[in-house]
């Protein structure tokens, strides 16, 4: 099978400051030739991670540079591995072109899932520019600022058995154990996450970052990589449709530009 897309596989702007932000799933596009071969589930694209671009909506302020995935994950999974290789062996993940939900339900139709042709299409289509951008976007940064900052930006179901038990914490801030960040910048982000009265926040704990977060991070190099993964509940409605909630959102924004303050200031003093 082929892959044909008919829109681009990522907006992007560009700031002025030593910071990027990356959105690799937020996107909710699926061309119609796939979309016909999914569930009536997956046709919702339920394991989005809605939103962020308005609960982010102070990034442009701060000068950060900010990308933007525009296709479903279910397309493909722009923070995995172009290879699928596991994140985390041994435990129940989604694959680079996921086959199955969150909830471990079929996301295809009749087992009509991607041949290994497909995938790599889709990676040419999607993955491989996503990640062009990225890394460019890192370079010209690089070029102009002896530290900066890549802020991989994510948001999950507060509960979701097949992951992990119970609810997650709200703030989950990923470094790789320690590998793509500095213990300076890593600790005063979780000071900021634990310092809020109505958000629990942890380091490396259930989510250490995913593949951009590991790939891109490098802070001998001055390129220090941070995936925040934050529970839905804490800004929007878990289930469909899906909403925004404004005024929850309004608690938890301020905790997020405070640590990417923190973030600026600490490039920006290097």
């Amino acid at each position: 099978m082929t892959f044909v897309t008919d829109q681009p596989p990522f907006r992007f702007r560009q700031g002025t400051r030593p910071l990027l932000i990356s959105m690799p799933h937020v996107g909710t596009y699926v061309p119609p030739a796939l979309a016909v071969r999914l569930t009536e589930e997956a046709r919702h694209v339920p394991d989005t991670d809605w939103h962020l671009e308005r609960l982010y909506d102070f990034a442009d302020e701060l000068g950060a540079s900010v990308l933007i995935a525009t296709h479903s994950r279910y397309v493909i999974d722009l923070n995995r591995a172009p290879d699928g290789a596991s994140l985390y062996p041994g435990q129940s993940v989604t694959g680079l072109c996921p086959i199955d939900t969150f909830d471990d339900t079929p996301i295809y139709t009749a087992g009509d899932v991607p041949d290994d042709a497909e995938i790599a299409a889709r990676r040419d289509a999607v993955w491989h520019p996503y990640h062009r951008q990225l890394q460019a976007e890192l370079a010209r940064m690089k070029a102009a600022h002896t530290t900066v900052v890549l802020w991989d930006a994510h948001s999950i179901r507060s509960r979701l058995p097949r992951f992990f038990e119970g609810k997650l914490p709200d703030l989950n801030l990923g470094t790789a154990n320690g590998a793509s960040c500095s213990e300076a910048l890593a600790s005063t982000l979780l000071g900021i996450a634990q310092s809020a009265p109505s958000y629990a926040g942890v380091l490396n704990g259930r989510f250490k970052g995913g593949y951009i977060t590991r790939e891109y991070g490098d802070a001998a190099a001055g390129v220090h990589a941070v995936q925040l993964e934050m529970t839905q509940s804490s800004y929007m409605q878990e289930a469909l449709p899906f909403n925004y909630l404004p005024e929850a959102a309004a608690g938890v924004s301020p905790q997020v530009r405070q640590m990417l303050n923190a973030a600026l200031e600490f490039a920006q003093k290097r």
